[in-house]
């Protein structure tokens, strides 16, 4: 089933006799499997509004990424949040879209600077599981009126509701961006090493390890290079270091980690884990052997590649939040892709789920 309009997504949902499969883009695929019949808002498309002078952008849920950023461009502002492009890491096809976008809050290495998408979100439309339709929030940043909806929905993976239109906050692009790279750090030395960064005045933006234990910062080009400067002051203790000063390599970098580029061709599964940074090189040291890692948020994310099959949640410490993102289906089907919550926080995700979706037909079971 694919509505046209919001009407029409509104009367499939009150029509509808069974469990339903939301669709946006198709390139995530992430959560437990959903037996149901397919609904998609591929064709609910088209920039509604876009004022650059009021930093807003409104669209339509099935409106590609390439349509979005392609209209932002035209004014040199972006989606500040950096959000992820799965189609690499899990070998899916389609387009992403800002409605995936929002329902996954997928949000990339820039985060620990500006935030989350669910902080960008300004306003929401959307679909509920008996059919009606319910706006929350508004159109521009002074308009913050009601319940706020907007904040929950982002994230729910369309267990709440079917998002048919968001409206988000866009930035200024900056002058341009430079990476420093420092080499050869152990796991602890190369959290210090972020924690140390992002501590400092110079407004970083990124903080992550892969092969290199990598630092951003952006901005116009005399502060960046000023910046620059004093950061390579500060860790100087950690060794020999890099910079990538062409905003061009620079962001292929962080799009990479971003998009978890490095294990896209790996074997095994693959694991979202969040904690506090400082605990990272312990949590590291717990993982099966043979696990692979690259970091981000300045520790406090942990991308793993581990042998296919691996309960990884059976090795975490209590404080540790692991997503399964990539797996074959036999593993998927028998580890839930979320991580289970105590008996207070199931307790409350089901009474809200069950006043937005009451007969429970909105993707069920996919989150647990």
């Amino acid at each position: 089933m694919t509505p046209q309009t919001e009407i029409e997504l509104a009367e499939t949902i009150a029509a509808a006799k069974g469990p339903l499969r939301i669709i946006g883009g198709g390139t995530r695929g992430i959560g437990n499997p959903v037996v149901g019949e397919a609904i998609s808002t591929s064709e609910l498309t088209g920039i509604s509004l876009y004022e650059p002078g009021a930093l807003t952008i409104v669209a339509q849920a099935g409106t590609s990424m390439v349509e979005i950023e392609a209209a932002l461009d035209t004014e040199n502002q972006r989606l500040a949040f950096e959000p992820m492009d799965h189609r690499t890491l899990l070998g899916t096809n389609g387009m992403p879209t800002i409605g995936g976008v929002v329902a996954a809050n997928s949000s990339g290495s820039r985060r620990i600077a500006v935030g989350a998408c669910r902080d960008h979100l300004l306003g929401v439309r959307f679909v509920d599981g008996m059919g009606t339709a319910i706006k929350n929030g508004g159109r521009v940043m002074k308009n913050v009126t009601g319940y706020d909806l907007v904040k929950l929905l982002a994230g729910s993976y369309g267990t709440l509701g079917v998002l048919s239109e968001v409206s988000l906050k866009v930035l200024p692009k900056p002058e341009t961006s430079a990476t420093l790279k420092l080499n050869g750090l152990t796991d602890a030395q190369s959290v210090d090493a972020l924690s140390m960064a992002l501590g400092s005045p110079f407004e970083v933006t990124g903080a992550a390890r892969s092969d290199d234990t990598l630092i951003r910062i952006e901005g116009f080009a005399a502060s960046v290079a000023y910046r620059l400067a004093q950061l390579k002051d500060l860790l100087g203790s950690f060794g020999e270091m890099t910079a990538v000063t062409d905003p061009a390599a620079s962001q292929v970098i962080w799009t990479d980690i971003t998009n978890v580029t490095a294990f896209a061709s790996t074997s095994g599964d693959i694991w979202r884990i969040s904690i506090k940074p400082s605990d990272a090189p312990a949590i590291i040291a717990t993982l099966p052997s043979g696990t692979q890692t690259i970091l981000d948020w300045g520790g406090g994310l942990i991308w793993a590649q581990t042998p296919a099959g691996t309960d990884l949640r059976a090795t975490l410490p209590a404080a540790g939040h692991a997503t399964l993102i990539r797996a074959a289906a036999e593993t998927r089907a028998s580890l839930p892709a979320f991580q289970p919550e105590n008996p207070i926080l199931t307790a409350l995700s089901q009474g809200i789920r069950a006043k937005f979706d009451p007969r429970g037909i909105l993707n069920p079971g996919l989150m647990g």
